[in-house]
């Protein structure tokens, strides 16, 4: 499938500016997509503590990248009046493992999969991982809730 720039992405999340981590949509299709990134050696980050750049906003990478491929797959149809998804929501994350003491000490840029394990127009899980200087910095598992009104009324458990 086609590639995607800043300004496409931008035009499906809900983050903006500094805040939409994602560069680049390198690839996809509709159990998979790989992006790049390369703003988490940013000394202006907006997630970036007096620290640096912690090893756990690689989640926040992997979830924009999820984000994307839901609103990729479903296309036009399930978008609201201003061109967006509605949004959605990260309800956990298991069989993490981080291996970077610091992201913004990783010197080239990130590439941050992921794919589709299960799922249906309510919820899904992901598969995640995100790599980077030829190393793998995540990998774990995330459950999405796509349609948060069905979350809402099942007392916040998906279904």
């Amino acid at each position: 499938m086609t590639t995607l720039d800043r300004a496409g992405i931008e035009a499906r999340l809900p983050h903006r500016g500094a805040m939409c981590l994602i560069d680049e949509v390198v690839d996809w299709n509709p159990q998979r997509i790989v992006c790049a990134s390369s703003n988490h050696r940013s000394p202006t980050h907006p997630l970036r503590d007096a620290d640096g750049l912690g090893p756990a906003i690689a989640i926040e990478y992997a979830a924009q990248a999820m984000a994307l491929h839901v609103a990729l797959s479903v296309g036009e149809a399930a978008t609201g009046a201003d061109g967006r998804l509605p949004a959605g929501a990260l309800v956990s994350v298991r069989n993490m493992t981080l291996r970077a003491g610091r992201l913004d000490r990783i010197g080239g840029p990130l590439s941050i999969e992921a794919e589709i394990v299960s799922g249906d127009a309510s919820n899904a899980l992901y598969a995640m991982r995100v790599t980077g200087d030829g190393h793998e910095w995540l990998t774990g598992r995330a459950a999405v809730v796509l349609d948060r009104a069905a979350f809402r009324a099942g007392g916040g458990r998906s279904r």
